[in-house]
């Protein structure tokens, strides 16, 4: 059992909107993983929602606006030390708006364990870019950052 993950060696996913360091897979462990987000200043991800894991995110570096709420909307500043949390099922978007990179670590913590459909990061990851219409092929580098 690893109980030490080296967040200087990931696996890297660039998406259009972000780019995810995984850390830790989900596999690895029973209802958590870990990955490092940059945001690149003037980018968000997606408004998006999980229905089977809360988030916690601490921000290392940048400054932005934290989106949460699908039709009624509210914005949060975000700043280094921040710690956020997005309960589950919250819709929520975090935008490098204000002139910076925007960089955090997240944590996701499943409630139980983890759905058949998606055992890694990596299977979650393809159902992400086949729902945003990405190209998973661009999104994985294998090779260890």
């Amino acid at each position: 059992m690893q109980y030490i993950f080296d967040s200087g060696k990931t696996l890297r996913y660039s998406f259009p909107t972000h780019i995810n360091d995984l850390v830790m897979d989900r596999s690895e462990a029973s209802y958590s993983e870990v990955f490092l987000v940059l945001i690149e200043s003037g980018k968000a991800p997606p408004l998006h929602k999980h229905d089977d894991t809360e988030q916690i995110f601490y921000i290392i570096g940048g400054q932005g606006t934290l989106v949460t709420g699908n039709n009624d909307q509210q914005m949060f500043d975000v700043e280094p030390g921040h710690v956020i949390r997005i309960p589950v099922s919250t819709w929520h978007t975090i935008r490098a708006d204000r002139g910076t990179d925007i960089r955090y670590l997240a944590i996701d913590c499943f409630g139980s364990i983890l759905k058949d459909d998606e055992p890694t990061w990596d299977a979650h990851v393809r159902t992400l870019c086949r729902e945003q219409g990405w190209d998973y092929d661009e999104a994985t580098d294998p090779a260890e950052k």
